[in-house]
């Protein structure tokens, strides 16, 4: 089964869809004028700034939060330490590549999200990809909205929303507290069952305690990391740039990769973590308060940066610092070894700790992200049901296997990914027009702004 799963996956993930990826992040990095970096400033100022004026059911911090708690999780671990072991330390930086134009990738997401967002029979904001290719591209499209939606279910039972976060819990809590894996499933399943009840108000509110603690506690550990072998830091970002474009010798129980192998490993890798072309962040992007799409869409944006140029580098030059990537070790195995070098009384813990909670707020997250994709194919009749389901297979997701469990997350992934990217592409003139409206108003309201000083200057004056 395994053979045939690498099989399908290495033929999904080939060239044709990394093109698609990175093709579409790098054209609407053109278009809109490398904004991920010139507009960056402002969109981190926005999550804490937004004004949250218009329709939406959460205002825009939370959005943000619900939308990196599905995106901050065993990919900023495990699936960095995945990347590595398989395609060497310039996985690492083809993760960076696809994540510099998957920030352009996820602002168009938010942005058409808001664009083209309607409600449903429940008076609850419904958006993202299926209602931005039904609504943007026309009724014709419905099909691919369809299939959008259909794979945005399976990726939430199957993929990212619930085997992959299961399994590297109780292997975290099993390897650093020694706790059986039939506890922590248990445990995991009631806690879930509790939160994912209450709907997205209850999911987001969760997620805008636990997501900037979380970071937070992540981020001074792998910096602490870092400063306690602060000499090696240079050497392993040379090795990361190096290795990017020549083939990695075989070191340890390391194989060695080609240059291929290292791109899709951290490419693949890099769109499991920060989900930019996937779909899944722009479906809470729509429920934000905005009345501005290409505000909602700058916020969304720094999702990618804060998850892949922030957390999946920490986690990756501590894996490439620490060496543990030669040996035999996968998966949060891996990083664990790689902590205990730092860290040797507390590392295990640390690591337990944030990695549960990350995995944890993914689970929510993508509870959410399912459920909106049930509501569009059958309607909010299937919404409790889809819950229930949801709930069994975050029990069931304890006992399968790591390695199918990542093969079929990447799967998902990769079909889920090619509808929305479509969508994209035939919407790219949108984007952009939304964008030059948004701007053009900033700087009205900045000449506005600037008026009133002056007026108030000269009243003063006199």
């Amino acid at each position: 089964m395994l053979e045939t799963l690498n099989s399908v996956d290495s033929f999904i993930w080939g060239p044709p869809l990394l093109f698609l990826l990175i093709g579409t992040g790098i054209m609407l990095t053109a278009r809109l004028h490398v904004l991920q970096i010139f507009k960056l400033p402002r969109a981190l100022k926005l999550i804490f700034t937004a004004k949250n004026q218009g329709d939406g059911d959460i205002d825009s911090f939370k959005a943000l939060c619900t939308a990196l708690a599905a995106t901050v999780g065993t990919g900023n671990i495990v699936g960095v330490a995945t990347a590595v072991h398989a395609g060497g330390p310039g996985a690492i930086f083809w993760m960076w590549m696809a994540a510099f134009v998957g920030m352009a990738t996820k602002y168009a997401e938010g942005c058409l999200a808001v664009k083209y967002r309607t409600v449903d029979k429940n008076g609850e904001i419904a958006g993202g990809p299926m209602y931005y290719i039904e609504n943007g591209l026309g009724k014709k499209y419905k099909p691919l909205a369809f299939l959008f939606a259909f794979f945005g279910v399976l990726v939430a039972f199957f993929g990212i929303g619930t085997f992959a976060q299961v399994n590297a819990i109780v292997e975290i809590t099993r390897l650093s507290a020694n706790i059986p894996v039939e506890y922590t499933a248990v445990v995991l399943t009631i806690v879930v069952a509790a939160v994912t009840i209450g709907g997205l108000q209850s999911i987001a509110k969760a997620a805008s305690k636990i997501v900037p603690a979380m970071a937070v506690i992540y981020v001074i550990s792998t910096l602490g990391f870092l400063i306690a072998f602060y000499d090696m830091v240079p050497a392993a970002i040379v090795e990361i740039v190096t290795d990017a474009f020549t083939p990695t010798a075989a070191a340890g129980g390391f194989l060695g990769a080609t240059v291929l192998v290292a791109m899709r490993n951290g490419v693949a890798r890099g769109v499991f973590s920060n989900e930019s072309g996937l779909g899944s962040a722009p479906i809470v992007a729509a429920a934000a308060k905005t009345k501005w799409p290409a505000e909602q869409g700058l916020i969304s944006m720094t999702g990618t940066f804060i998850d892949t140029i922030i957390i999946c580098t920490l986690t990756g030059l501590c894996l490439v610092v620490s060496g543990a990537w030669t040996g035999t070790l996968n998966g949060a195995a891996l990083t664990n070894a790689a902590f205990l070098q730092a860290y040797p009384t507390w590392g295990s813990m640390i690591l337990c700790v944030g990695l549960t909670l990350f995995a944890f707020t993914t689970i929510l997250g993508w509870n959410y992200y399912g459920e909106r994709c049930i509501q569009y194919l059958v309607g909010v009749k299937g919404i409790m049901p889809y819950r229930l389901v949801f709930i069994a297979l975050v029990a069931c997701g304890a006992f399968i296997k790591l390695d199918v469990i990542w093969v079929l997350a990447d799967i998902v992934n990769g079909l889920m990914a090619i509808p929305n990217l479509i969508a994209l592409i035939g919407l790219s003139g949108v984007v952009v027009a939304e964008t030059k409206k948004y701007f053009a108003h900033v700087e009205e309201e900045k000449a506005e702004a600037m008026a009133e000083s002056l007026d108030e200057e000269a009243v003063n004056g006199h």
